[in-house]
């Protein structure tokens, strides 16, 4: 089993091993350390789940690109799965299907689940959540009894998900992290970025240009320096809130 994801803040990464906790070995890759610059190759007897976080209704364009480019399918099965915080996921399960039905694969499940928002940090605190793992797993469990029961080469209706499969451009977001007084010039920030917008050498500056406020900076900074600030954050955070306060549950495809 290959898992490829996208995990700034932990979240998308922890998600994917709940789902794929009734598994047996499974090969991880991680998007924001290893990003694809070559071609991988699944043979169509080893399934793949791809796992992405939501931005603004989308799957990250860098991650986007890169599967893409790299990702090939031999008419195996693949998982989709968007983890976002608590809004909406809007396209992003309907885009992930696209590019995996796209590049080889058939997308035999396809599951959307809620983790702590990465800009507004208030909104979804605490998830995933007890409720939370215990769907994942299940939704692992179900597409471990489909993958079980999957023929390579077989027939193959591509299943209905939510999203529209037109999609708009990908929106920028207003608000960045930047660094306060306790910066440590440690270059953990500047090291991790996937959209190289923390110069090595000034650590505590933020190329808002560049920024995909994704807050691998914020999750890996250990003075916690790093945060989103300002007026218009914290006025826009309040209203956010509000919007997302009530729970929204995990929705699943098959």
């Amino acid at each position: 089993m290959l898992s490829l994801f996208f995990s700034p803040r932990g979240t998308t990464k922890k998600s994917a091993r709940a789902i794929l906790r009734p598994f047996g070995p499974v090969q991880e890759r991680d998007l924001l350390g290893r990003p694809l610059r070559e071609d991988i190759d699944v043979p169509a007897e080893e399934p793949v789940l791809v796992a992405m976080p939501v931005y603004a209704g989308r799957i990250p364009q860098g991650c986007r690109e890169q599967l893409a480019a790299h990702l090939k399918g031999r008419g195996g099965p693949a998982i989709a799965v968007a983890v976002y915080g608590n809004r909406d996921y809007d396209d992003a399960l309907a885009e992930l299907q696209d590019l995996l039905e796209g590049n080889g694969f058939h997308v035999v499940a396809a599951g959307a689940f809620i983790g702590r928002h990465s800009i507004f940090s208030n909104v979804a605190a605490g998830r995933p959540d007890e409720a939370d793992l215990a769907a994942m797993a299940d939704f692992g469990a179900r597409c471990k009894a489909v993958l079980d029961a999957y023929v390579p080469g077989g027939a193959h209706t591509p299943i209905a998900l939510k999203g529209s499969h037109d999609l708009p451009p990908h929106k920028s977001v207003p608000f960045h992290p930047t660094a306060g007084d306790r910066c440590m010039k440690c270059n953990a920030c500047a090291n991790a970025c996937p959209a190289g917008a923390i110069p090595i050498e000034t650590p505590w500056v933020t190329d808002e240009s560049k920024c995909i406020s994704c807050g691998a900076c914020i999750y890996l900074c250990p003075t916690q320096t790093r945060q989103y600030r300002g007026e218009s954050y914290e006025a826009a955070a309040k209203g956010f809130e509000a919007k997302c306060a009530q729970r929204r549950e995990p929705e699943v495809f098959f």
